[in-house]
């Protein structure tokens, strides 16, 4: 409280002297101060006096002893890259940091203080005012010295009897040059619990007695009292202790330093080790008490625990005791003394890391050698008086437990990296530090490297094992890429990891050292980095690549220039160039053309047959050349060139130190005009039913020595937007290929593409049927042989010609009505199909096809009713829903059962009618006709009339209006009836009818 009322007394003060002069005023923790290594430290700064806002920023900077004119600066409240590498970790963990005490005054915080960390500390504020008045920072000075504070105490149990005296000594000692004094104050657990400590006594640094509140008393009358004998040895005396002094008593100690201010200050504290009392009461038989002298450790220390029995004259009384882990058994100790232990623990009792024994009748005593984590847990001892010689029970106690933890041991590792080579050019080395302090024991370091503006995982660089073995990362074993990378162990806790030449860029950013210290098959692991920047060859490395003609006609010259510019000379560097060649078709992408190296040695690629002999390569000063003599077909696509500079030292290596390329440039290589040209007269051509027939396709003119590729299409009826089909293709070799609907054997032996003459191809229909129907024409190609390969030139349709099928004067009726027709999905539709007119016995047999149109437009049947009764499916997953019809003779309506939502679409169906010319003869076709067409809608099976008709919002609205729109219609009609015809009949009523309305009282007089 004192030192906050100084500090808010300074803050006025500076505050008043500020506003009242209007000028700047920054002011510090006044100095010297002196604070002992390991310490946590704070310094105060204010500022005030100004005129910006009232939040102002605060940068603490240090001044060495070693260099007293350089600034090291150290944190900043507004620039988090303010700190130097040396405090920036630091900084990072919070080990160093700034609390805003209000706007215009700080905290600086120094946890853990070190030896480096004295010296003088500036305090800045940077200028937020119109102009520059007053002063803007201020300096103290900070000494660390060493902390000198000891305090120790015998740790033991001691077992006292209510009304007996309990005597504790204390040694105290310092050896600080500086005047320092000491308070050292006695101090209270109940039990073995780690909460709050209760005050016993102390004597205050101004040499002054001040008892606890809950001691007062018995300090007052003289029960509770300290002395002090010699200069180090501080005695405590408790007569006539009670039950509530049973617990854990230990010594405190505190260094006071006087600062400049007038101030105490706190310097160090030291704590001793714990005795544990234990205060067995009178009157009570058989009580049972357990104690440790310390519940709380850390793995490998020794737990120590008393079990202490209270009866009167014990001494003449036999006790057999348990000691209980968690409730389990652990060891049984009979009333002579023999141990009996339970399996889990006899090997560690062999090993001589456990101990039970009874020290006397009345005291037992439990010893852990090197606890281990799983020791955790509650301890308590059951105590059973047994009767002498068959030892039968006579009765039985348990302690109440006490609570043991065995905490993990931690590390006092501490690490910091460095590097003596920030700034490096790309092929120099680079040397890093990784100092480990504190470490005792051995310990295994890991060197990673982080590029920049590359975020990803970690690249390992290497290893060194805590046996010195040295593990390098896959990137870092090849010697011929930095050098034979050296990690070496300096001195103790040092490690230099040294990559003796850098690449590019690619090798800055940052580098991390991670220490792991092994102990007892546990390790801890502290990690460090540094930051590194290595600048390449490749600054303002760029290429630009030209061509003085984009468009070279066939058997001209291509020439492109690579021009290549830096920031620095280039005739000074070993420089590369490649050229790179990507074809104008997609499926090929840049490949190498040919590259020459500095040496002047040329390297061709997987394109050297069409470009080496024809290309011919120069270079003048900055820029390179690539000349292409007589250029084919073969040479259109697209260029590009890559440059590389080399570094001297790394060239024998082959490594290049930068590498740019350039723009792609693109080349077309004009062909020879094609001069095809194809008859497009269109023609029809009606042909009777299983005759030959053939289609022409005529060539105009064309180059005399041009081959060509024939392709022969049929656009079949009724629909007009049907995709045409592919038929046949001749290529210039004469080899075919057929379309997807003319590949089968049948198909393939009645449509043949013949060459008539050298201007003259016909396509030949044997056995012409009615599905033959349609319009044909043909699709030329002209291709031609230019050195390297067969090109083509250009392609012409020709003129349609239409086949039509001769058949009979009569022809049959068929209903031609389109329609629309919606169904359910899951449910059955049946779409109709009706031969009109009244038939008569013939000779001759109906067959009847139902086609669906598919969405690229393709016509597909469905089903086929032969003359002879035969139906055939041509799609067999249809065949179990799709039924024919034939409540009549003339009735081929189709039914479609369990609607599927793909069964949508267009749908006609097509009667044929045929005749036997005699018995054993074929079958001719005497008449044919197509049907309308229906568009099938399906509907979800969860859709009704109500949801489709809200789905309408056009008969939604019809629905709810036009009632309510006749309604008033009709009002409107009675009201104008009335206005009309009643006054009328009013005017009419005789006499008679008026008396006798008067008599109903339903007519008055006015």
């Amino acid at each position: 409280m004192g030192l906050v009322r100084c500090l808010a007394g300074a803050f006025l003060f500076f505050l008043l002297l500020g506003r009242s002069t209007g000028q700047r005023v920054v002011a510090v923790q006044k100095g010297p101060l002196y604070r002992v290594r390991g310490s946590h430290v704070t310094l105060w700064c204010k500022v005030s006096g100004y005129q910006g806002p009232t939040e102002q920023n605060f940068q603490w900077s240090i001044y060495l002893p070693s260099a007293p004119e350089r600034e090291v600066q150290i944190v900043s409240t507004i620039d988090p890259s303010f700190p130097y590498a040396v405090y920036t970790q630091r900084v990072h963990s919070r080990g160093i940091y700034v609390e805003r005490v209000q706007g215009d005054a700080v905290l600086l915080h120094i946890t853990g203080l070190q030896d480096q960390d004295a010296g003088e500390y500036e305090c800045h504020t940077p200028n937020t005012d119109e102009r520059y008045f007053g002063s803007y920072s201020a300096k103290t000075n900070l000494s660390v010295i060493a902390d000198t504070l000891t305090a120790s105490m015998v740790a033991q149990v001691l077992t006292r009897s209510e009304g007996d005296v309990v005597e504790l000594t204390c040694e105290v000692s310092k050896s600080t040059a500086q005047h320092t004094h000491l308070s050292v104050g006695w101090y209270h657990l109940q039990g073995a619990g780690e909460h709050h400590a209760e005050e016993v006594l102390t004597l205050s640094k101004d040499f002054v007695l001040r008892p606890g509140s809950s001691h007062t008393r018995r300090f007052l009358a003289g029960d509770v009292r300290l002395n002090k004998v010699g200069n180090t040895t501080y005695k405590l005396f408790i007569s006539g202790v009670e039950p509530s002094d049973q617990g854990q008593l230990y010594c405190e100690a505190a260094e006071w330093i006087e600062d400049p201010d007038g101030t105490w200050e706190v310097i160090s504290r030291k704590q001793t080790g714990r005795t544990l009392l234990v205060v067995i009461s009178q009157g009570r038989d058989l009580s049972v008490g357990i104690a440790a002298a310390e519940s709380s450790l850390s793995e490998g220390d020794t737990l120590q625990l008393h079990c202490m029995v209270g009866a009167q004259k014990s001494s003449s009384r036999h006790f057999q005791v348990l000691w209980l882990l968690n409730g389990m058994e652990m060891v049984r100790v009979d009333p002579h003394g023999v141990l009996f232990w339970e399996e889990e623990y006899k090997e560690r009792a062999k090993l001589g890391q456990l101990r039970a024994f009874k020290e006397s009748n009345a005291v037992y005593i439990l010893t852990i050698y090197e606890v281990r984590l799983k020791d955790n847990g509650t301890y308590s001892c059951s105590v059973s008086e047994v009767k002498t010689g068959d030892f039968y029970s006579i009765q039985t106690n348990q302690s109440s437990g006490i609570q043991v933890d065995v905490k993990p041991i931690e590390s006092q590792m501490r690490l910091s990296v460095s590097t003596s080579t920030p700034q490096v050019m790309a092929g120099d080395a680079l040397i890093l530090l990784c100092e480990v302090h504190g470490a005792s024991s051995p310990v295994s370091v890991q060197w990673w490297h982080l590029p920049p503006k590359h975020p990803g995982p970690q690249v390992l660089v290497a290893t060194m094992e805590q046996d010195g073995t040295l593990i390098l990362g896959s990137t870092y074993r090849d010697g011929r890429t930095r050098g034979r990378l050296r990690l070496e162990k300096a001195s103790s806790g040092v490690f230099t990891l040294v990559i003796p030449h850098t690449l590019d860029e690619g090798d800055g950013g940052r580098y991390g050292c991670k220490a792991t210290e092994w102990s007892r098959g546990r390790s801890w692991t502290e990690e460090g980095e540094t930051a590194v920047t290595v600048s390449s060859m490749g600054l303002g490395l760029h290429a630009t690549l030209r061509s003085r003609n984009a468009i070279v006609r066939y058997g001209q010259n291509l020439e492109l220039v690579c021009q290549v510019s830096a920031s620095y000379t280039l005739e000074d560097v070993p420089v590369s160039v490649g050229w790179f060649f990507q074809p104008s078709l997609p499926s090929y992408h840049h490949y190498e053309l040919v590259r020459v190296f500095p040496n002047g040695t040329m390297a061709w690629g997987a394109a050297q047959l069409r470009f080496q002999g024809k290309a011919q390569l120069t270079k003048a000063a900055t820029s390179f050349s690539l000349c292409v003599r007589d250029a084919m077909a073969a040479n259109e696509g697209t260029y590009q060139c890559e440059v590389e500079v080399w570094r001297r030292n790394t060239l024998p290596l082959g490594q290049p130190a930068a590498t740019t390329r350039s723009n792609a440039v693109g080349i077309k290589v004009v062909l020879p005009e094609s001069k095809l040209r194809v008859a497009t007269k269109e023609s029809s051509l009606e042909v009777a039913g299983g005759a030959d027939t053939a289609i022409e396709c005529r060539i105009v003119s064309a180059r005399n020595n041009s081959q060509f590729t024939i392709t022969w299409y049929l656009l079949p009826p009724p629909l007009a937007n049907a995709s045409p089909l592919q038929i046949v293709r001749a290529n210039y070799s004469s080899m075919l290929e057929y379309g997807a609907e003319y590949s089968s054997p049948p198909q393939k032996s009645r449509f043949l593409s013949q060459r008539v003459s050298r201007n003259i191809f016909w396509l030949q229909i044997l056995s012409a049927k009615p599905r033959d129907q349609g319009r044909y024409y043909c699709v030329v190609e002209e291709w031609l042989w230019l050195v390297d390969g067969w090109y083509k030139l250009g392609e012409a349709a020709s003129g349609g010609t239409t086949l039509e099928f001769k058949l009979p004067e009569r022809e049959l009726q068929l209903e031609k009505t389109n329609r629309s027709i919606s169904a359910r999905e899951g449910e059955e539709v049946t779409l109709p199909c009706l031969l009109q007119g009244a038939r008569q016995p013939t000779t001759t047999h109906l067959a009847a096809t139902w086609f669906r149109s598919e969405e690229n437009g393709s016509i597909r049947s469905l089903l086929t009713l032969h003359c002879n009764g035969a139906i055939e499916y041509p799609r067999e997953s249809l065949a179990g829903r799709l039924h024919l019809r034939r409540p009549t003779a003339t009735d081929f309506s189709l039914t479609l059962h369990s609607v599927e939502e793909g069964d949508a679409g267009v749908y006609h169906c097509r009667v044929q009618e045929w005749q036997q010319q005699s018995k054993g003869k074929d079958w001719a076709l005497r008449a044919l006709a197509f049907s309308g067409y229906i568009q099938l809608t399906t509907i979800p099976p969860g859709s009704t009339v109500l949801s489709r008709i809200c789905s309408s919002p056009s008969l939604l609205n019809f629905i709810l209006y036009f009632p309510l729109v006749l309604f008033l219609l009709l009002v409107l009609a009675i009201f104008c009836w009335y206005l009309k015809f009643g006054k009328s009949k009013k005017a009419n009523f005789t006499g008679d009818q008026l008396m006798e309305l008067q008599g109903s009282g339903r007519l008055q007089k006015t």
